[in-house]
């Protein structure tokens, strides 16, 4: 009797790259010989990763990963997100995190505008809330506006990675995003907490270190307050200033076609002839849709300095923060002005200039304002902006 190893090769790889990738393991589990067979071909790992994922190459020029090591991580942290076992989530959480962030930062949009990547996550994230809330509602907001599901993870890093798939993911118009926003009066009380703005943090959201790294916490804060003021807007704007996280991983993959391509060499930034608009690796010049949000003054002075706020223990946070704030919807005419080496990255900096105004608010004398600043690449490879506005100036 012809056993299934005695195949023509073709023809046996034909078949085991039909299987789907979790079963290539109950495969191998059926004879020693067949374990040998799978495990020694690589191209059955790399068939099956790019049936299920996205190619983690960015450049044709880049070396091929390790097919099987990617396949079996992808593998795994599929059935821990499919698995209804909470304490295998809270085992695996490291795991699921690392893995989350790296088939982000590899996916990408086929010409068809398809991703593997971003749908395998939509679907696991989006449609098993369990996920959202094991993995992305586990920074320190959710000490206090957390559900019994939704805890604070055991250690700053966690947080912060946690922190940072939220913010990739976004929140998308769904049961999951309604239940995010509802966090809104503490991400405000971070957000307008004036002592998170300090010489250390850049007076941005950065970390208390000097270094501009991300402070992924306080930016989920920001989505959040955000989100929640441009639900409350007038509805004639949202199609138009909806913020860039109502879908999942809206405006965070990006296209294949565009990742091999070189359309900017660092060494044009020494040019002389070259026009500053080429130089540019981030595109500032150009009109940019933006939305403000601010609390009144004596509002935000009183949350910060009133007697009751000055005896508020330093290491504490603030109390929840319901009070409305007021919202713009800004455009901004930019043009670069200059680009400059810069000593932390390959990237230049890039200044500009530009004019600013308010879409709803255009008798508003605060809300039209001349604008300029600079766009540079901080040394975890953020893209970090700056911008001054100028009035009667």
């Amino acid at each position: 009797m012809t056993e299934l190893l005695d195949l023509c090769y073709d023809v046996l790889i034909r078949i085991l790259e039909e299987l789907n990738p979790s079963d290539l393991a109950a495969c191998a589990a059926t004879s020693s010989a067949f374990h040998e067979f799978i495990k020694r071909n690589k191209r059955l790992y790399k068939a099956h990763y790019l049936q299920n994922f996205d190619d983690p190459r960015r450049r044709p020029t880049d070396a091929e990963p390790d097919w099987v090591d990617e396949l079996q991580n992808a593998v795994r942290w599929q059935k821990i997100l499919e698995s209804a076992d909470n304490d295998l989530k809270r085992t695996e959480f490291p795991f699921i995190l690392r893995t989350s962030l790296s088939l982000i930062s590899t996916a990408s949009l086929s010409s068809s505008g398809h991703s593997h990547n971003s749908a395998s996550i939509s679907r696991l994230f989006l449609h098993i809330s369990q996920n959202h809330n094991a993995f992305m509602s586990r920074s320190s907001l959710y000490a206090r506006a957390g559900t019994e599901l939704q805890r604070p993870a055991d250690d700053a890093p966690s947080r912060q990675l946690s922190a940072k798939l939220h913010c990739l993911f976004g929140i998308p118009s769904s049961n999951v995003g309604r239940r995010v926003l509802s966090a809104h009066p503490f991400a405000r009380a971070k957000v307008y907490d004036l002592r998170n703005y300090t010489e250390g943090t850049g007076w941005g959201p950065f970390l208390d270190d000097g270094k501009f790294r991300v402070d992924w916490e306080m930016v989920e804060s920001l989505m959040i307050v955000l989100g929640y003021n441009s639900g409350l807007c007038c509805r004639r704007f949202q199609p138009r200033f909806s913020p860039p996280w109502a879908k999942p991983l809206q405006g965070v993959v990006p296209e294949k076609e565009k990742l091999g391509s070189r359309e900017w060499d660092a060494k044009m930034v020494e040019e002389v002839d070259v026009p500053l608009k080429m130089k540019d690796p981030f595109n500032v010049s150009g009109v940019w849709s933006r939305i403000v949000c601010f609390l009144d003054y004596n509002d935000l002075h009183a949350f910060n300095f009133s007697d009751s706020a000055l005896k508020h223990p330093p290491s504490e946070p603030r109390d929840p923060l319901v009070t409305d704030e007021a919202i713009r919807h800004i455009i901004m005419d930019l043009k670069v002005t200059s680009v400059t080496p810069s000593e932390d990255s390959s990237y230049p900096v890039v200044e500009f200039s530009g004019t600013s105004r308010s879409v709803d608010a255009a008798w508003d004398p605060n809300a039209n304002s001349k604008i300029r600043g600079s766009v540079r690449m901080t040394t975890e490879g953020e893209v970090r902006w700056q911008t001054i506005s100028v009035f009667y100036g």
